[in-house]
C-alpha cells in the first residue's frame, strides 16, 4: 500500500494572493521586467503611535500599547526618550510611544484591513497623498484617531490617539512603489 501524503495547506492573505496573481504579472508588463525577483514587493509595514500622556499618567502608556496591539494583531515595543528635555519635562529612558513592525502575513492582512475598512470610515477622506513617497519607494502617512479600526471598542477608549504607517516596499523609485500600492486598491487622491 502506497502511503498517503498530507498536503499541508499554509495560510496565505487575500491581498497576498491578488499579488501572485494579478499584481506581478501587471507590474512585469508595464515596467518590463524580465524577472520575477525585479518585481517590487511589500517588505513590512511599520505602525508607530506616540504617547505624551505617559510622562504624566503611566496607565496611558498601557491603553495605547494594548490598542495598538489590538489594531495590528500583534505586541508592540514600547519606546524610550533617547536624551532628557527639560522644556517638555522628558527624562532620558522615560517611555513616549511605541511601535510594531509586520512582515509576511501579518503585514497583508493589516493592509486588507486598512485599505477596505478602516481608511472608509475616515471622516472627510478625500484619498492619500500620492506625493508621500520618500524617493525610495516607502509611503508613510499618519492617521489622527485610532476609533477608524473595527478591533477598537469605541466606549473603552480613554483618549483618541493617531499613528504614523509606513509601508516599506522593494521598489526603487516612487512611480514603482505607487504603481504597487495602486494596484492594492489604495485610494490616492487625484
Amino acid at each position: 500500500m502506497a502511503a498517503k501524503k498530507e498536503i499541508q495547506t499554509a495560510y496565505k492573505s487575500r491581498l497576498q494572493d491578488v499579488y501572485d496573481k494579478q499584481v506581478v504579472p501587471q507590474l512585469m508588463k508595464q515596467f518590463g521586467y524580465k524577472s520575477l525577483m525585479q518585481v517590487p514587493k511589500l517588505k513590512k509595514i511599520v505602525i508607530s503611535m506616540g504617547c505624551k500622556d505617559a510622562l504624566v499618567d503611566g496607565k496611558a502608556m498601557d491603553k495605547a500599547v494594548d490598542e495598538l496591539w489590538q489594531i495590528a494583531g500583534q505586541k508592540p515595543i514600547v519606546t524610550l526618550a533617547k536624551k532628557a528635555i527639560a522644556a517638555f519635562k522628558l527624562k532620558e529612558k522615560s517611555p513616549i510611544g511605541c511601535v510594531v513592525t509586520l512582515r509576511k502575513h501579518m503585514m497583508y492582512d493589516f493592509a486588507d484591513r486598512l485599505v477596505n475598512i478602516a481608511l472608509p470610515r475616515v471622516k472627510d477622506f478625500r484619498g492619500l497623498n500620492p506625493r508621500k513617497f520618500d524617493g525610495s519607494g516607502n509611503y508613510a502617512f499618519g492617521l489622527k484617531e485610532q476609533i477608524v479600526f473595527a478591533e477598537i471598542n469605541y466606549d473603552k477608549i480613554d483618549k483618541i490617539r493617531g499613528m504614523n504607517i509606513v509601508f516599506v516596499t522593494s521598489a526603487k523609485t516612487n512611480e514603482e512603489a505607487q504603481a504597487l500600492l495602486a494596484l492594492f486598491n489604495f485610494p490616492f487622491s487625484k
